[in-house]
């Protein structure tokens, strides 16, 4: 039997996964990493290259154990977008940064002082905006670290550092590329014009650019005496995260659509071209699929939602639930169960719907309580964030259906949500179309080792892959008696965030999250 690895470089962790080649996931280990702050520069995420490659090296051992005969035939990789890693001319890493870092606040309000009209023109070469690009973070560096800029010779994406600290050279895919608002989305490759646009040397565009699913390296003896892989097994390229995920899911055709449900949730509208969106709202992407586009939403922290409820609001449920075995979210949505549909009319105030060009969120809170304790109690505050979640998703997949002209038919969704068969029919109840969920829960790691197998040849291509490993556990139909009362949440939702945002524009609450220079 055929193995094959995947890892994962993610905002919360790093994992190794380990698949037979029927798409069966025999190992999955993960370490959880944290990202330094520093006091100095407000809203900095340092990556911390070194410590996060030896908790990886011990997901690899720890996974490999697991597995008896193990045969791993070929690696790849994923991880957070938006992250990057900054190169010398011998490809020993300089400096690097997670996803969500946001000290580059100054630089960005110089950009958009550079030149009226520069970030809007850019976005529409690109897809993307300054708020979690490249441009911005690397003039941060140009400001605040010149004897880092001045010996940078490239830069790429974290999961292109986990392929190059196994072996391969320094490159990078269009998927997880794409996101430093650095690529052309036409020609799917670097644009010198934004780096000169920007203010930026044009050379540190100089990594080369391969479509996931393209061998390009082997597990160098000294990765494979720090991993315990076996030297020269193929490494091939990878991709964001969200962009495998979706693969992972057998989201690969024009129209498909994927909401994958984790710390964010992101919702996937596949496109046979990229499109100019004139209200700058949506990302424009590069799918993992060669030749494919995605428009993208992204809901913020649901996941951390969750988890801050788990821990804060119902320490004693999880408690319980661990010591009894179970998991604590499940004892979490049994008690939600018993809430009516609306949740007796509550509404959180968390991610607002998707705006790009201008990207922030109000001040977590819930409205519309009751002093009542069996209207407003722990069970209808844990599926009022549950149901939120999914107006959310409906705002943002109205929005891409502005751009596209059409609502999904159906949606797949996957990651640590889709666990959650209250939160999948309130999903489906809220969108009011089927919601499908996979068999495979890592979907995102499938869907990187599903791009080893096509690279190596086990598959022909990821038509073929998808077709022989992708299966649905169930199928979850939307409950039409509980349209109304939604379309009625989500138009007070509606009527109620702005007011939220307002607030926190003005300073009177503290945004839980803003953009650089917004």
């Amino acid at each position: 039997m055929k193995h094959l690895l995947a890892l994962d470089a993610g905002t919360g962790s790093g994992r190794a996964v380990i698949f037979d080649e029927e798409g069966r996931q025999l190992a999955a280990v993960g370490r959880e990493w944290s990202h330094k702050s520093h006091p100095e520069y407000p809203g900095s995420m340092d990556f911390d290259t070194e410590t996060n490659w030896r908790l990886l090296t011990e997901c690899i051992r720890e996974a490999s154990a697991q597995v008896p005969d193990l045969n791993i035939v070929a690696v790849s990789t994923t991880s957070m977008r938006e992250g990057i890693v900054v190169y010398d001319e011998q490809g020993e890493e300089l400096w690097a940064c997670a996803n969500v870092d946001a000290r580059a606040v100054q630089e960005v309000r110089d950009l958009r002082a550079r030149r009226e009209g520069l970030e809007r023109d850019l976005y529409l070469l690109s897809g993307q905006t300054f708020a979690l690009g490249a441009p911005p973070r690397l003039l941060w560096l140009k400001r605040h670290l010149p004897e880092v800029y001045a010996g940078a010779a490239s830069i790429a994406m974290l999961s292109d550092w986990v392929a190059h600290r196994l072996g391969a050279p320094v490159a990078v895919d269009p998927s997880n590329g794409g996101t430093t608002g650095m690529f052309d989305l036409k020609t799917r490759r670097w644009s010198d014009s934004v780096a000169r646009e920007c203010g930026l040397r044009p050379e540190l565009l100089s990594a080369p650019v391969y479509e996931a699913g393209t061998p390009f390296g082997e597990v160098s003896a000294k990765a494979a005496a720090e991993t315990g892989l076996r030297a020269g097994t193929p490494i091939v390229m990878g991709g964001g995260d969200a962009q495998l995920g979706t693969i992972g899911l057998g989201i690969i055709h024009p129209g498909q659509t994927a909401v994958l449900g984790g710390t964010f949730w992101q919702q996937m509208v596949n496109l046979p071209e990229p499109l100019a969106d004139k209200t700058g709202r949506m990302r424009m992407n590069f799918h993992a699929i060669p030749g494919m586009w995605q428009a993208e939403a992204i809901v913020f922290f649901p996941g951390f939602a969750a988890r801050w409820f788990r821990d804060a609001i119902a320490p004693d449920i999880k408690a319980q639930a661990l010591a009894a075995g179970r998991d604590p979210y499940a004892a979490l949505e049994e008690m939600a169960a018993s809430v009516p549909p609306g949740s007796h009319g509550i509404i959180p105030i968390f991610s607002d719907a998707m705006n790009y060009a201008h990207w922030r969120h109000a001040a977590p809170s819930f409205l519309n309580l009751s002093i009542d304790p069996n209207i407003a109690s722990r069970a209808a505050l844990f599926r009022s964030l549950e149901e939120n979640a999914a107006i959310v998703t409906l705002a943002n997949l109205r929005r891409i259906a502005e751009l596209t002209g059409s609502f999904p038919a159906e949606v797949t969704f996957a990651s640590g949500a889709s666990k959650g068969p209250l939160w999948c029919q309130i999903l489906a109840d809220v969108l009011q179309v089927p919601v499908h969920t996979p068999v495979v829960k890592e979907a995102t790691a499938l869907g990187a080792a599903i791009c080893a197998g096509v690279g190596i040849g086990l598959y022909p291509d990821f038509e073929a892959a998808v077709e022989r490993l992708v299966q649905e556990e169930r199928t979850y139909q939307p409950n039409p008696q509980n349209a109304a009362v939604y379309e009625d949440l989500y138009a007070r939702w509606s009527a109620a965030y702005p007011v939220q945002l307002a607030l926190a524009d003005e300073g009177v609450t503290t945004s839980m999250w803003r953009a650089p220079g917004e």
